[in-house]
């Protein structure tokens, strides 16, 4: 854990240092390390918010849509 904590330390030190397009590149070359299947806090939302909606019996079958 204390490495991890150490690594963020390191990285804010070095974002200081950088220009705005710069932070933007490295944001970009970040985002290709991580897994594409991780929810986002806006997914967890609408998770959480279809799961209400199925527990309370508000769901459509895909034979009720008008799909014309």
């Amino acid at each position: 854990m204390e490495l991890a904590l150490e690594m963020k330390e390191i990285a804010n030190h070095l974002a200081d240092h950088l220009s705005e397009q710069e932070k933007y590149v490295v944001i970009e070359v970040m985002k290709r390390f991580l897994p594409d299947n991780i929810a986002t806090a806006e997914d967890l939302r609408d998770i959480k918010e279809a799961r209400m909606e199925y527990s309370r019996g508000e769901t459509i079958s895909h034979n009720e849509i008008n799909w014309d």
